[in-house]
């Protein structure tokens, strides 16, 4: 079964350099692509899809925004398996100040090139504690394009989805300060586990995510 990992806001495939998978799960990438001005996180993960392979089984991983994302899609190509990691799985999920922000939308009026500079705080929020998570870190930040997380922040707000898909299988941790996990309904909780455990925690994500795509059942 060929497994599709989408990852974070800013991120790219190397956000899952430390996951590995049994050899039975050929790893694909669908990368981030550019977005239309003003399009939906649904039409843009339409757009995002037609890098899937549909005419064979597969499954669907997604990292935070990605979460959001293989959320979509698992509603619109029904894959054998959805994985949520450090997400939510729809607008119900959202902690407060992502709904405050509904109303409130003040990430319009953050200077473009604020959203580029690391700093301290974005190293907390994510938990990147070693040397080498903190380089990791500060490294997506500044190749992020700043109109690219404009675009997604705004997306994201405006996201529309009501409900939990049915196929689909959520992996959170206990420390997540970005999307705290009292919010959500995840059915694996990392003890101490960050919004970055997918890299900090890797071994851990690894062993659940063989585990589930291994299930017979979806859920």
């Amino acid at each position: 079964m060929n497994v599709y990992f989408i990852s974070g806001l800013g991120a790219d495939r190397r956000a899952f350099e430390r996951i590995q998978l049994p050899p039975e799960f050929p790893v694909h990438y669908l990368d981030w692509i550019a977005p239309h001005k003003a399009e939906s996180l649904e039409d843009y993960a339409v757009r995002l899809s037609k890098g899937i392979d549909t005419s064979k089984p597969f499954a669907l991983v997604g990292l935070s925004m990605g979460g959001m994302i293989a959320s979509v899609l698992s509603q619109k190509l029904h894959p054998q398996k959805t994985i949520l990691i450090s997400s939510v799985a729809c607008v119900a999920e959202f902690p407060k100040l992502f709904k405050f922000a509904r109303h409130v939308p003040l990430y319009k009026i953050v200077p473009l090139w604020l959203l580029r500079e690391p700093n301290l705080l974005v190293h907390w929020m994510f938990g990147a504690r070693s040397k080498n998570e903190k380089r990791l870190m500060d490294y997506i930040i500044t190749n992020t394009q700043p109109a690219f997380v404009r675009w997604a922040m705004h997306a994201i707000i405006r996201w529309k989805q009501k409900e939990r898909p049915k196929n689909l299988f959520h992996i959170h941790g206990s420390a997540d300060k970005i999307l705290p996990v009292k919010y959500t309904k995840a059915d694996c909780i990392i003890d101490r586990g960050s919004h970055f455990m997918v890299w900090t925690r890797a071994g851990e994500v690894s062993k659940k995510l063989a585990q589930v795509l291994r299930e017979r059942k979806s859920r």
